[in-house]
């Protein structure tokens, strides 16, 4: 009966999560905090729900967007021609028609994500990352110091190389530069806030980084899908033909990256393939989309999975610091009933991929951009409001504000993660109170 159980919630949990995964601007956390709450509510009334429910379904939606975002951020964010070389690889193809054959890359290597998850990493890791731990965990601090100073670094110049020289050929050169350094240090003064004085009520405090985040990532992405001029061009269904060389080249920076994200606090995916791609030298754009999902598989899910790892127990993924409040680890069962959850879900969601994704260009070519950002936006808005309040929705247009740095001024969006990286790596430095003391929030 507890296996009939496990099936049932991991399937019916993968499914709904990789439908919503195609709502832009809806994050699996936003859902999961709202899910969190319900579960309170029904433990407060005293109906206790039993690991076999909570574990496949927090496994099952955090698959399905693991494997399903891809579709939002390939087919809903196409740029207008004065933003064409900031977009992504995936939005390339998007922008020539191959939006679909983007999708089945980055699928391609969700697909070897959970392969490696289940036969290497789900074995290996009650054996190994205990150790690994422990020899980390007095470096962390540095580790951080060292990849923010190179997230920063690597804002190269877009201008400053051609034109007059000169003040004016400065300024130009430092326009995106200044601009990520200004929004990462805007953003963690935000994170300070938000870590040390949220203005968030005491019953959503569990998601107290959500509204900054749906600020800083998502309010912006929506207000200039809304505001640009842009169509989406017809898309082809063909896919591309990969050699297997191209492909290991793809999950082994993804999965380098993703892991290194799951496993440091503070780093995101979209740090962690950052640093990947720099290290294996991706440059070719299907090498570079098969890694964003391996990547995303093994930083969304394999965080996850380390909350249930025999002897480690982390908490740093967003799912596993929400689900500390509900749940604590039971051994080596849960362990193995969650690896069994990954495989299901993970087949559901991968089944998935090829008829949301026709439906989802359908839906575009009838409806456009505009109409479907604006429904997304009133979405997000809705449950922000309903997960934090008033204040909340505060922190959300402020976050809103400082998210959109980058889109007018080219630099890249990924500063914004000064929100968690700045506090953290305070934090580990043993500095965090003093700087929070220093900005009155304590």
């Amino acid at each position: 009966m507890d296996i009939l159980i496990i099936i049932v919630a991991s399937v019916s949990a993968a499914f709904v999560s990789a439908v919503l995964a195609c709502v832009p601007g809806l994050h699996v956390y936003n859902v999961m905090g709202l899910g969190v709450a319900c579960v309170h509510l029904l433990q407060t009334n005293g109906v206790v729900v039993p690991p076999e429910i909570l574990l496949p379904v927090a496994v099952g939606m955090m698959v399905g967007y693991a494997v399903l975002n891809t579709l939002p951020s390939v087919l809903l964010a196409a740029p207008d021609e004065s933003a064409a070389f900031l977009v992504s690889p995936g939005q390339k193809f998007f922008m020539t028609g191959r939006g679909y054959d983007a999708v089945i890359m980055t699928t391609i290597g969700g697909i070897a994500g959970i392969t490696i998850l289940l036969g290497v990493a789900g074995p290996l890791a009650p054996l190994l990352l205990p150790a690994a731990r422990a020899v980390f965990q007095p470096h962390l601090h540095w580790i951080l110091w060292c990849v923010i100073t190179f997230m920063l670094m690597s804002e190269w110049p877009k201008g400053g190389t051609r034109g007059q020289a000169g003040w004016r050929r400065f300024v130009d050169g430092w326009k995106s530069t200044g601009a990520g350094l200004v929004t990462f240090a805007l953003s963690g003064l935000l994170g300070f806030v938000l870590f040390y004085g949220s203005p968030v009520a005491l019953q959503g405090s569990f998601q107290s980084l959500m509204p900054g985040f749906v600020g800083l990532f998502t309010i912006p992405w929506l207000v200039l899908n809304l505001v640009n001029k842009a169509k989406a061009p017809r898309q082809s269904f063909q896919t591309s033909r990969l050699g297997p060389g191209m492909m290991l080249r793809g999950v082994v920076a993804g999965g380098l990256g993703g892991g290194f994200a799951a496993f440091f606090p503070g780093v995101t995916g979209g740090v962690g393939g950052m640093l990947a791609g720099h290290a294996t030298a991706t440059r070719d754009d299907r090498v570079f989309v098969i890694s964003q999902g391996a990547s995303k598989v093994f930083y969304y899910v394999g965080g996850l999975l380390l909350f249930f790892v025999p002897g480690l127990h982390v908490t740093r993924g967003g799912g596993a610091w929400m689900l500390r409040g509900l749940y604590r680890c039971r051994g080596t069962g849960d362990y193995l009933m969650v690896l069994a959850s990954i495989a299901i879900s993970g087949a559901v969601a991968l089944l998935m991929v090829v008829p949301l994704t026709r439906i989802t260009i359908k839906v575009i070519r009838r409806f456009g951009f505009r109409m479907v950002s604006g429904v997304s936006l009133i979405a997000v808005t809705v449950l922000v409001a309903l997960i934090t309040g008033w204040s909340g929705l505060f922190v959300m247009f402020v976050a809103g504000g400082i998210g959109l740095l980058p889109v007018l001024f080219g630099s890249r969006r990924m500063n914004c993660l000064g929100v968690i990286l700045l506090p953290i790596a305070c934090n580990l430095s043993g500095v965090g109170e003093l700087v929070a003391s220093f900005l009155g929030l304590l």
